[in-house]
């Protein structure tokens, strides 16, 4: 009988997640309509049945969340005109790597006199996870933009506490051929530590960023920081003919984080409000 020696014999290569989703919308008819839509792998579009503008997609990772060596890409274009908000179905979870890290890419790009709103639920990322997002925003001149990552770090109602681990999240938007807002976030190896740092989150485990660049951003900046409270805040600038209101917001655990969100997104997103996923 022949003998099999085992350290001979590599082990399976683990399955990975690999998803692109793609969604082209314009308007047509007086409102808003799809005009193309690719899904590919683990990255699902659905869209609810909406009475009017803005057109509501829902993003879905079928894998049920992401581990180190996944990669995940959303791109979403809106015509002239039109409007679109973007949500997910659920929180994006992502788990420890053995090796690798996950890597989520999103493209957004919208024509004169759109506009989009990316209001994506939070991101829960867990102990010794790998994570690098990247967000990448193309506008008019004239288009308006509502832009939203909430991430958790751990879950403190389940007591999970993400310790170790590296986070990269990266924003670029540009406007009319500018670049008007770009921003890197790193923080690992260490995260339990960095986040004890009062210029990071001052011991918070929950935190978001939220980018409006719209001329609506001048009026809104006190509400804004009403909202917001004193954990976090708000700033505005001028760009061009617009304005880029951006505000951060930190908190003891996700439930918390989100009853100031909801109000904020409210503020924002004008007449479009939450998304119908959202709740608390």
């Amino acid at each position: 009988m022949d003998v099999i020696d085992d350290t001979l014999v590599s082990p399976p290569a683990a399955q990975r997640v690999a998803g692109r989703g793609r969604l082209f919308c314009g308007r047509s008819g007086g409102r808003t309509r799809l005009r193309r839509l690719y899904q590919d792998g683990s990255a699902k579009i659905r869209m609810p049945a909406v009475q009017g503008d803005p057109l509501e997609a829902v993003l879905i990772n079928t894998a049920g969340g992401l581990t180190g060596g996944d990669r995940l890409g959303w791109s979403i274009e809106v015509g002239e005109g039109a409007s679109a908000s973007i949500t997910t179905q659920a929180c994006e979870k992502v788990y420890r790597a053995a090796s690798d890290r996950v890597e989520t890419t999103i493209s957004l790009d919208v024509g004169a006199g759109g506009q989009i709103a990316w209001l994506p639920q939070e991101t829960i990322v867990f102990d010794r996870a790998a994570f690098a997002r990247t967000l990448d925003v193309t506008l008019a001149g004239s288009a308006e933009a509502l832009l939203l990552e909430a991430t958790l770090f751990g879950r403190l109602a389940m007591g999970e506490q993400t310790v170790l681990g590296n986070f990269h999240d990266r924003w670029r938007v540009w406007q009319d051929g500018r670049l008007v807002h770009a921003e890197d976030f790193r923080i690992g190896p260490d995260i339990a530590a960095g986040l004890q740092l009062r210029a990071v989150a001052g011991g918070a485990c929950a935190i978001a960023t939220m980018l409006l660049v719209s001329p609506r951003a001048e009026t809104l900046l006190e509400p804004a920081r009403a909202v917001i409270g004193d954990q976090g805040g708000a700033s505005l600038w001028n760009v061009g003919q617009s304005g880029k209101l951006l505000a951060r917001l930190i908190a003891g655990d996700g439930y918390q984080l989100r009853k100031r969100l909801v109000p904020l997104v409210e503020l924002l997103n004008g007449q479009a409000g939450l998304p119908k996923l959202w709740s608390l």
